[in-house]
């Protein structure tokens, strides 16, 4: 499908959309936990819908009702009687690769689409080899389809590379509450996303387990307490909430957000601090974002190593701003659904904005107002299909954007959404 969108000035409110890395987090720690968990609004989306499938191969019992996720969780994982599809979730692939480990006897195989089958996944093997698991790639090049054998975490000492994933370490400190012995995890140089990991470490807190750190680089999970069932209430998610930001930037709108929580650790908040210092005014109010792009633009300097799922959507602010920009410290981007870094570039040329691929990021030379009117390519990644269609309310000609159906990875609801704000959208 191919989406096109018009210059347009938005206005209005909408609730964000619930929270993928919660709901991720509340689903794997609920299957850990003995007794009934009650997530309440879930994120349902084609990324979350592979781990609660995953879950369940894996022995809970899962039942959606009024927007409340019941999960009932198993002391003994069972070993799946098919192969996991993660589809095209490298948080379902990296979590229940480790899960998996926990299973009575018998292997689990777990792949994905063919963007996830190229994401890597060999420091995480290396990881769980020295804690007991016997796990491999089927091809042999660290890459899924991953087989893992059953029969428990041994415990003991490892380490991992922390500049690749954060969900390496996530994974290890959830599939932990459950080894037979204490793991010790070291992380070798300065980790990745480290807010996710603080979310990973939030979420085993919130069931009852533990985590003893010393800053981002080591890590001690003890298996002397069980998980707990619990209730929780996903939060709003910062990185559907960022498109909106940007569409306020974009456009010289407005947008009030409902539904974000600043207590819970979400890498993406920092997106609200970005806009700010590139001109936008943002202010709290009661619980509520308020976002008003003031028509006076400013390039930024900014490290996204905390926060590589922001570049898209900074990049494309960039874009539509006068001067240079630089994003960097965020090569681990070429690591995600597509090399973010490249396809960036390449289409932002087609809009004449100058783009210059740096070693680890972007520096972009924005337009005042981009003509547009020609056809983007998302190549089927759903934040650059989010980013490149909200760049379109600043171009004259608006923007033509492939890949619409990529959206339902992460925010299903993101055109029906966009339009209530009032952005002219239809489908060709």
């Amino acid at each position: 499908m191919i989406t096109e969108i018009r210059r347009t000035c938005i206005d209005g409110e909408i609730t964000v959309p619930p929270s993928k890395s919660y709901t991720h987090r509340a689903v794997a720690l609920a299957l850990l936990a003995e007794g009934e968990s009650y997530i309440e609004r879930p994120l349902i989306s084609t990324d979350t819908e592979a781990t609660i499938h995953a879950a369940k191969q894996l022995g809970a019992n899962i039942k959606m009702k009024d927007n409340l996720l019941v999960t009932t969780g198993r002391k003994r994982l069972r070993c799946p009687e098919d192969v996991i599809n993660a589809e095209n979730s490298g948080t379902t692939l990296r979590f229940f690769t480790a899960i998996a480990a926990l299973a009575e006897a018998g292997y689990t195989i777990i792949t994905g689409d063919e963007s996830l089958r190229r994401r890597p996944m060999d420091a995480l093997l290396g990881a769980l080899t020295k804690l007991g698991v016997s796990c491999w790639s089927s091809k042999g090049d660290g890459t899924a389809p991953i087989i893992v054998r059953g029969g428990g975490i041994r415990g003991g000492e490892t380490s991992i590379i922390g500049w690749q994933s954060s969900q390496f370490i996530s994974a290890i400190l959830i599939a932990g509450q459950r080894a037979d012995g204490m793991i010790t995890l070291r992380v070798g140089g300065e980790p990745v996303s480290k807010p996710y990991i603080d979310a990973t470490i939030a979420m085993i807190e919130r069931f009852e387990g533990c985590v003893e750190r010393s800053g981002y680089t080591l890590y001690t999970v003890g298996h002397q307490r069980e998980l707990k069932a619990t209730e929780f209430r996903v939060p709003g998610d910062f990185s559907s909430a960022s498109f909106h930001v940007a569409a306020a930037y974009l456009s010289d709108g407005s947008v009030m957000l409902k539904g974000l929580d600043k207590n819970l650790p979400q890498a993406d908040a920092a997106i609200l601090d970005i806009a700010s210092k590139m001109g936008a005014d943002v202010n709290w109010l009661s619980g509520k974002v308020v976002v008003k792009g003031r028509g006076t633009r400013k390039p930024i300097e900014i490290k996204l190593r905390d926060s590589p799922d922001l570049l898209p959507v900074v990049a494309v602010m960039a874009a539509a701003t006068p001067g240079t920009s630089t994003l960097r410290d965020v090569a681990h981007a070429r690591l995600k659904e597509s090399d973010r870094i490249q396809m960036i570039a390449k289409e932002l040329t087609k809009l004449g904005v100058k783009t210059k691929i740096l070693e680890d990021g972007l520096e972009i030379t924005g337009l005042e107002q981009p003509e547009g009117g020609v056809t983007i390519d998302s190549h089927n990644d759903h934040r650059l299909f989010m980013a490149f269609t909200v760049l379109g309310l600043a171009c004259k000609r608006g923007l033509r954007i492939t890949g619409a159906e990529s959206a339902g990875v992460s925010y299903p609801g993101f055109i029906n959404d966009l339009t209530k704000l009032g952005a002219e959208i239809r489908t060709i």
